[in-house]
């Protein structure tokens, strides 16, 4: 048995893991990469394995860098089946379909900039239809039931507690008389998340394959998180500004609409109330096609809810509406919300502010301190919503310089993924601990930090791997072979935009710390001289470059 990883390496997108055994080939996720430049050219690459050799795949759960590949996938001749739980099969029957429209959306703007100077168009990674079409693969599954894939091969499903339908996956696979079993945690959930029950606890396993997300970090407790919110929006609403929440339109976006009607249950002193009162009088706006319908996907799996949901919602309480709830669903309803003059909620996809409406509500928000930007969620690096949060005071959006005047919040303790102290929880729930973990979904600096502490407090060997890297899974782990990410002559490309994005933001910087420089009274014209020499110098170098 043997295992090689093609994503989600030292970076948290594009999972992708090839599992090899019994003689059969197993991917696990299939998704897209996320964020930063040079990883999202490799969305485009052909996949490191034949397409047509693999049997089946199996699919954590529907958030798009794990299953945004599958229409190309498909689209590469891909034709075995897919397995997933049911509510991961509905989620995708609309993820899938919007991500393929919003490859066609980003692909027309870089036709027309290709074709103005004279370049050929190109197709895009994958269309909507690509997408629906890929659906037909789809084999819904329920948590708990061991499925035989092959005499030698049994799966099975277990609730990851990340959003709903996201799955732990155990793989037993038989090979010379012996079994051995691999386990996938996708991505695992935060233990308190609102709507969803806990991880499943794992007996045994030899092998594990683990996400590291927050592997460095701890997040806020669930009853801190809600107060916070409570008082970030309460004192925008009362300035007159608006409080726009870039969420992820799958979850969070359900999560946060929860939390929203049950604040009123937790405290009921007079300043409790007076906030309240002012969060009930706000509207609401749920502003992202893909979410309302995701909204309407929970509200069809409630059977996967934790058990104090279910019992709210047999009493004819749903979570998920509440008065001053409005969705807004045509393009004309949300260019409206920015014309608007009445302090509003504005929760919007994406969560990383990378594609979709939100970038509309930024480019009307950022600008105003009056307003607050609220972040619930992990911001990639590289990703718009990651620059704003690490405190640019200018971002660009639409191509234009947008001043970052707004309140800029960011509540960790929404976030869908477990931190170190769970991930390590799940470690230790093992009755029969795993002979090996490898770490994956993560940065370096986190999983460095994680890689440390299982082997300080449980003494379990830990492997944080890199691209294209095939172990063997046996008594001995061993690296047999590995796949080159790119041949030299495209990657020195690429880098060298990724190089060129970094110089930007670099050059950006020095700009305003020179302006910072040159106007102070106490600088002598010896050092504004020195300073005006060394830009000419870089001037000529740029010169160079392009010439």
């Amino acid at each position: 048995m043997k295992i090689t990883f093609l994503g989600a390496t030292k970076t948290v997108t594009g999972s992708n893991f090839l599992l090899e055994g019994a003689g059969k080939k197993i991917i696990v996720d299939c998704g897209l990469y996320q964020g930063k430049a040079l990883e999202e050219r490799e969305n485009y690459e052909e996949f490191a394995y034949d397409v047509q050799d693999i049997d089946f795949m199996l699919l954590t759960h529907a958030h798009i860098d794990h299953s945004g590949k599958i229409p190309k996938l498909y689209n590469d001749g891909y034709r075995n089946p897919i397995y997933a739980t049911k509510a991961t099969c509905d989620l995708c029957s609309i993820m899938l379909p919007d991500s393929g429209h919003i490859q066609e959306m980003e692909n027309e703007w870089k036709n027309r900039k290709r074709m103005r100077s004279g370049k050929k168009a190109l197709p895009p990674l994958y269309t909507a239809e690509d997408a629906v079409k890929s659906l037909e693969l789809f084999k819904p599954v329920s948590y708990d039931e061991i499925i035989e894939l092959t005499p030698d091969i049994n799966v099975r499903f277990n609730d990851a507690g990340h959003m709903l339908g996201s799955s732990i996956i155990e793989v037993w696979i038989k090979e010379d008389g012996e079994t051995k079993k691999i386990v996938f945690t996708g991505d695992l959930g935060n233990n308190d998340i609102p709507l969803l029950g806990a991880p499943t606890m794992m007996e045994n396993a030899d092998f594990l394959v683990m996400e590291s997300t927050y592997g460095g970090r701890l997040h806020m407790r669930n009853d801190d998180k809600a107060e916070i919110f409570l008082n970030i929006v309460a004192e925008t609403l009362d300035k007159g500004g608006n409080v726009v929440i870039p969420s992820f339109a799958v979850g969070r976006t359900q999560e946060i609409l929860y939390e929203i009607n049950k604040l009123k249950e937790n405290r009921h002193d007079e300043e409790f109330l007076k906030k309240y009162e002012t969060l009930m009088k706000a509207p609401v706006y749920v502003d992202s096609p893909l979410a309302i319908s995701a909204t309407e996907v929970f509200k069809q799996n409630t059977d996967l809810f934790d058990e104090e949901v279910r019992k709210q919602i047999e009493s004819g309480d749903n979570p998920l509406e509440f008065p001053g709830l409005r969705f807004t669903r045509t393009a004309d309803e949300s260019r409206a919300l920015n014309e608007s003059t009445t302090p509003s909620i504005i929760i919007s996809a994406s969560g990383m502010c990378e594609v979709g409406r939100i970038k509309h509500h930024l480019k009307h928000n950022l600008w105003n301190p009056k307003n607050t930007i609220l972040f619930v969620g992990y911001q990639a690096p590289g990703t718009l919503g990651a620059k704003i949060v690490s405190g640019e005071k200018k971002v660009k959006i639409f191509g234009e310089e947008v001043a970052v005047n707004a309140r800029i919040e960011y509540i960790e303790g929404y976030s869908g993924h477990a931190d170190q102290e769970w991930l390590l929880n799940f470690v230790y729930s093992f009755l029969n601990k795993p002979k090996h973990i490898f770490l994956v979904h993560g940065e370096p600096e986190g999983q460095k930090i994680l890689k440390d502490k299982i082997i300080e407090t449980v003494n379990i060997p830990v492997t944080i791997p890199d691209y294209g890297e095939t172990y063997t899974l046996d008594e001995n782990i061993n690296i047999i072979s590995k796949v080159d990410r790119f041949e030299k002559p495209r990657y020195l490309r690429l880098e060298i935009i990724d190089r060129l994005a970094t110089l930007k933001e670099e050059i950006e910087d020095m700009e305003d710390m020179i302006k910072d420089d040159i106007f102070d009274e106490n600088k002598e014209d010896k050092e504004i001289e020195e300073i005006n020499k060394k830009i000419k110098e870089l001037e000529q170098q740029i010169v160079k470059i392009i010439s």
